[in-house]
């Protein structure tokens, strides 16, 4: 599956994306720490296993590119605690421009056409920036800071959850239109 947003170009990873991968999670710890699956030195084994990731026609997740430039991060779904959840990250030298909310928004759309009603995120106290992302996507707090592992942090972290509700969201487009 392949999607197009305004600015960018959402695709499935390939083999041969390690090495893009690593270049981005690599040499940042301060963006692997607020990830919930990622380890911690991010090395060629890890970046392999990422590009190498199955897809689930349910939950897709794609490398986030930039035309001219190349891959500057990840956006998906994946599945925590039964629910359908929202993930992404972009790196570092592509941060404050707005392109981790569009791709975020472009996954969003893809989970509505794939019958998807509800979908969680969250993020690490420690990253407020994701938060505000998820309020620009329209995700509402659920009311719950729950603990969560990071694998590169090798512990627990207290974790901000999120809900949208995507049938909500089609219904007031409607009423717009």
């Amino acid at each position: 599956m392949f999607h197009r947003s305004e600015r960018l170009f959402l695709r499935p990873a390939f083999p041969e994306d390690w090495a893009a991968i690593k270049a981005c999670l690599g040499a940042d710890q301060g963006i692997v720490r607020h990830l919930a699956h990622a380890p911690w030195p991010y090395g060629e084994d890890a970046a392999r296993a990422f590009a190498a990731m199955t897809q689930d026609a349910r939950l897709p997740h794609f490398l986030v590119t930039l035309p001219g430039t190349g891959v500057i991060g990840s956006a998906g779904l994946g599945e925590h605690d039964g629910e359908a959840e929202l993930g992404y990250w972009i790196a570092r030298e592509h941060w404050g421009q707005g392109y981790a909310t569009e791709a975020a928004r472009a996954v969003l759309r893809i989970a509505r056409t794939l019958g998807h009603r509800r979908i969680m995120a969250g993020h690490f106290t420690d990253n407020p920036a994701s938060g505000r992302v998820l309020a620009k996507l329209g995700f509402v707090p659920t009311g719950r800071i729950v603990p969560r592992h990071s694998l590169a942090r090798g512990a627990q972290a207290q974790s901000v959850e999120y809900a949208l509700d995507l049938m909500a969201d089609c219904a007031a487009e409607r009423r717009a239109a």
